[in-house]
């Protein structure tokens, strides 16, 4: 494994922050850590660069242990052989953009002729080879982001780090700047690790999501098993956008929303909970006019009626008061607030997901 992360733990005097959490990422692999602010994703990414020091647990590099409290190692930061980029791109004001991209190989005393030609190369493959000699303020963001990307893989670093690095750039810009990182990290083939609090980012991106709550690993996977298949409210909720019903056990077979009606629902795999809900996408919903619900092999079916009404362009966005919950529903059709509708979803659609008891 390029990197291997064991039981990690990071604390800031009696807060614990990360809370013994372990994943690994494979050369050439992309991995995302997703989560609200304040989770914990950010101080992992740090530890794993050597910015933060970790308080237990062990990270490995490429085989080689560069972070272990209890066995008194910590691996300097610059001698990790890591690329990093930050949500600010951190370059300097006064140097050029040839001398940003070439300062870690400065401070590693590499020589000037080969600082050079590894600056050219990396400028060359973010296509910013012409704007070598300007400065930062002649730059859009995006060319700043680009001179930050051309810094992080100058030298060929054994891993490349991102901190949330598009949430500076406009929503066209980001989307270019997804397609550059990944292609990139392809054609690179380093282990990749991501931090992001946007999930159209981590599903478009990585090959395994890790979404992370309150300091732990909710669920670990690919972005379809992610948005697919959660294994809780909290990851269905933030992976995505999603609708929850109310459900429970039918007769001892089968589950049913609280006013009876029955529901056909993938449960495969489902933790056992004191509680559960029925989880649906919105654009796996089928909306038609009338109430027509009450006929014969009405399973997944449901009379509803229009609350809200937003149009996005491509769909239009209603919400509907159906069988005691507020589903979101994404349709070309055109429907009114207040029109009485029917709503159809096939059971692989409708997902079972356990509602977390409380911690302390």
């Amino acid at each position: 494994m390029s990197i291997n992360v064991q039981n990690l733990v990071k604390r800031y005097g009696a807060l614990t922050v990360v809370h013994g959490i372990s994943f690994d990422v494979g050369k050439g692999e992309f991995i995302s850590l997703l989560g609200p602010s304040g989770c914990g994703k950010t101080t992992t990414l740090r530890c794993i660069a050597g910015l933060e020091d970790a308080d237990g647990g062990v990270i490995r590099i490429d085989d080689r242990v560069v972070s272990a409290p209890e066995q008194g190692v910590l691996v300097p930061a610059h001698e990790r052989q890591i690329g990093m980029v930050f949500q600010s791109y951190a370059i300097w004001p006064h140097m050029t953009v040839a001398a940003n991209v070439g300062f870690p190989l400065a401070i590693r005393k590499v020589a000037a002729a080969d600082v050079a030609k590894q600056v050219d190369e990396a400028l060359e493959i973010v296509g910013m080879r012409h704007l070598r000699e300007r400065h930062p303020s002649q730059l859009s963001g995006g060319q700043q982001q680009r001179v930050a990307l051309a810094r992080a893989i100058v030298g060929r670093p054994r891993v490349l780090l991102f901190d949330e690095p598009l949430s500076n750039l406009d929503a066209k810009l980001r989307e270019g700047t997804r397609i550059e990182i990944k292609r990139l990290q392809r054609e690179l083939d380093v282990a990749t690790v991501y931090v992001t609090h946007d999930q159209e980012e981590a599903l478009s991106m990585s090959d395994r999501v890790v979404v992370m709550d309150q300091g732990r690993i909710t669920q670990a996977g690919t972005p379809k098993e992610l948005y697919r298949r959660p294994a809780n409210r909290f990851v269905a909720d933030f992976v995505g956008r999603a609708s929850f019903i109310d459900v429970e056990r039918a007769n001892g077979a089968g589950w049913s929303t609280a006013s009876g009606i029955r529901l056909k629902l993938d449960d495969a795999g489902a933790p056992e909970a004191q509680r559960y809900q029925a989880m649906l996408r919105p654009e796996s919903i089928e909306i038609a006019p009338g109430a027509t619900a009450r006929v014969e092999g009405g399973d997944n079916v449901l009379e509803g009626r229009v609350l809200e009404s937003h149009y996005l362009g491509a769909y239009t966005e209603y919400l509907v008061d159906a069988s005691g919950a507020r589903v979101k529903v994404h349709s070309r059709s055109d429907f009114d607030v207040g029109d009485a509708v029917t709503l159809r979803f096939a059971p692989e659609y409708c997902r079972l997901v356990a509602l977390e008891e409380k911690r302390a």
